[in-house]
């Protein structure tokens, strides 16, 4: 079974090298009592691939010697187009069984992996969003990022009829096929709350699992701003009705 560990990137040539390291390096090799249903260990293989969305930084450059090594897959933008560009650019490329979104700055850590794969290997989810409010380890976030992704979180729940706990985390996990096969239109932020929407929208149910988050601050390469937020809102909104 192949992991598609999707990774896009705009800028980051500050964390760059160390979050590529600690994907690379992660063990995808699921032991002991986990899976509890496998007759033995259970080897994933690991595809890497990294959408370069324009960046200006220095991220290229890094980027290029990476994908020297052979073992990830670099695609660049020429242009910046937003994080959802980078994200379904990276779908398509995706060959893997399982598909999961990695963001290259140090907010997320890739040892949580087993927990977001488990529950796909095993059959009991088709998607697994790793949620940073079901008690994980955490850095604090900043306030009113807290409060906005609490409201966005609450208007998808009302509009789709979900408890889900946190639908603006980076860590997202699909079966290859159901990702590939939503029709995705978003080019910036709003990627998160499309994807959340169109996957409600066809009736399969999310599976949340507590994650670690060291969330960075804005002077740290931080993006994600209000004006996101209220775009989230229209998205919902407007895939509720319109696919």
């Amino acid at each position: 079974m192949k992991v598609s560990i999707l990774m896009p990137v705009y800028n980051e040539q500050a964390t760059l090298p160390e979050i590529l390291r600690r994907v690379r390096s992660v063990n995808l090799t699921l032991n002991g009592p986990q899976p509890i249903y496998a007759d033995g260990p259970i080897v994933l293989e690991k595809e890497i691939v990294v959408v370069d969305d324009g960046s200006q930084d220095g991220s290229r450059a890094i980027l290029e010697a990476e994908a020297a090594k052979g073992d990830i897959r670099v695609i660049f933008h020429e242009q910046n187009r937003g994080k959802g560009a980078a994200v379904r650019t990276a779908i398509q490329a995706a060959t893997g069984d399982i598909v999961l979104i990695q963001d290259a700055d140090l907010e997320y850590d890739p040892r949580d992996y087993p927990a977001l794969l488990l529950p796909i290997i095993e059959g009991r989810a088709e998607v697994v969003y790793g949620s940073r409010f079901l008690g994980g380890p955490r850095r604090a976030m900043l306030f009113w990022h807290m409060v906005a992704n609490k409201l966005i979180t609450l208007f998808t729940n009302i509009l789709y009829d979900s408890i889900l706990s946190d639908v603006e985390t980076c860590y997202k996990a699909f079966r290859g096929d159901l990702i590939r096969s939503l029709p995705l239109r978003a080019n910036r932020f709003e990627i998160e709350p499309e994807i959340t929407a169109k996957v409600l929208k066809r009736g399969y149910r999310i599976y949340e699992v507590p994650i670690s988050y060291t969330g960075r601050e804005y002077d740290e390469g931080k993006k994600i701003g209000l004006k996101d937020a209220f775009e989230a809102v229209w998205a919902l909104l407007k895939y509720r009705f319109v696919d």
